[in-house]
């Protein structure tokens, strides 16, 4: 087992230096909002207009979608939409916003939606560090904006969620964001340097102290879908690919409706289970009686709950400090498990065996 607590131990297993990658997200939020206020909003793209905005992409290309729909889910007068597929649905027309969002620009499914977003007319905004979708966007003339290179595409979630919201502020569709990125970039620097860092001790180090309470369990992460849904999907994703295990992700009211009742008879099983729940000062009153009565529920088969407080005032800055708790519980937990948090071998090898 690895230790989180010894630098020397850290660098032997993250060969990649994923730690600093990590460490330097409040930086790229910032570089992210420098690259967005730099891009020249079509002044074609009007407003007025749109009835819907699009986002297409796979996994840490996605994400960015999600983040951005959850958030704004209660700003927008229109709806969000986050796409993750070859295909595209009949109602993307003239009158979307469309983002198409692939960190390499070689993702194949992407690619695939765009040429069919493009022939149906949508409003195209492209976020890649460059690629065949790099490449496209000069041929085409298609709006990009074009992001730095040589990090994993989970690690960019600043690049791929603050630049859309940037850009969607341009547009006019939303309130200009300004106070709440520079919150949530300050509430990031304060949870790296005091909570976070591997120089802090367990004892007072969140993502230390929860890595080791799921070492070794079948995580669960719950959440309300009223802002969260987009923040447990992100948990769910990189403790799957840094921690390289198993994940369930759920949100509140659905999981109330169905997932509950597999609670009922989980036997010898459920001493192996952590459930962690995201929580949210804004989540609706009836949500939080409904976790309450969950909790209670799930204590008849397991202990191992543990619950996460969002930090900070506004909603941006609570949806990325709980991501960024997540992320370093993930790369402690990969420390744990002995693994190099950055490769992905199985995805690896099934992009070469679909190139074949």
């Amino acid at each position: 087992m690895g230790d989180f607590n010894s630098i020397e131990s850290i660098k032997g297993l993250d060969r990649a230096n994923m730690l600093d990658i990590l460490l330097c997200l409040p930086k790229q939020c910032n570089q992210a909002i420098v690259i967005a206020e730099k891009f020249k909003y079509p002044s074609n793209y009007k407003v007025k207009n749109f009835s819907n905005i699009f986002f297409t992409g796979l996994g840490g290309s996605a994400i960015g979608g999600d983040i951005v729909k959850t958030y704004l889910s209660g700003q927008l007068r229109i709806p969000v939409i986050v796409n993750r597929n070859y295909d595209v649905p009949e109602f993307i027309s003239k009158d979307t916003l469309a983002f198409v969002c692939s960190y390499s620009g070689d993702t194949e499914e992407t690619l695939s939606a765009y040429k069919q977003i493009k022939a149906k007319g949508a409003k195209v905004i492209i976020i890649t560090s460059g690629g065949r979708l790099g490449d496209l966007s000069e041929k085409d003339k298609t709006p990009c904006i074009i992001i730095p290179r040589g990090i994993p595409p989970r690690t960019a979630i600043g690049y791929m969620s603050i630049i859309p919201l940037v850009v969607i502020s341009k547009s006019g569709l939303i309130k200009g964001q300004d106070s709440y990125l520079k919150e949530t970039i300050k509430v990031l620097t304060k949870l790296k340097e005091d909570i976070l860092s591997p120089t802090v001790s367990t004892e007072r180090n969140i993502a230390k102290k929860i890595a080791s309470q799921i070492h070794d369990k079948f995580v669960i992460v719950y959440g309300a879908e009223d802002f969260m849904g987009g923040v447990v999907t992100r948990w769910r994703q990189e403790l799957e690919e840094n921690s390289k295990i198993l994940c369930m992700g759920g949100v509140l009211p659905e999981i109330n409706h169905n997932e509950i009742t597999g609670w009922e008879d989980v036997r010898h099983l459920s001493r192996d289970f952590t459930v962690i729940i995201l929580r949210d000062k804004d989540e609706h009153p009836r949500v939080s009686r409904r976790i309450q009565i969950s909790k209670e529920l799930i204590k008849r088969k397991t202990d191992n709950i543990i619950e996460i407080e969002s930090i900070g005032k506004s909603l941006l800055a609570r949806t990325f400090s709980l991501i960024y708790i997540g992320t370093f519980i993930s790369f402690y937990l990969a420390i744990l498990n002995d693994i190099d948090p950055t490769p992905v071998n199985n995805v690896t090898y099934l992009k070469k065996e679909l190139a074949k």
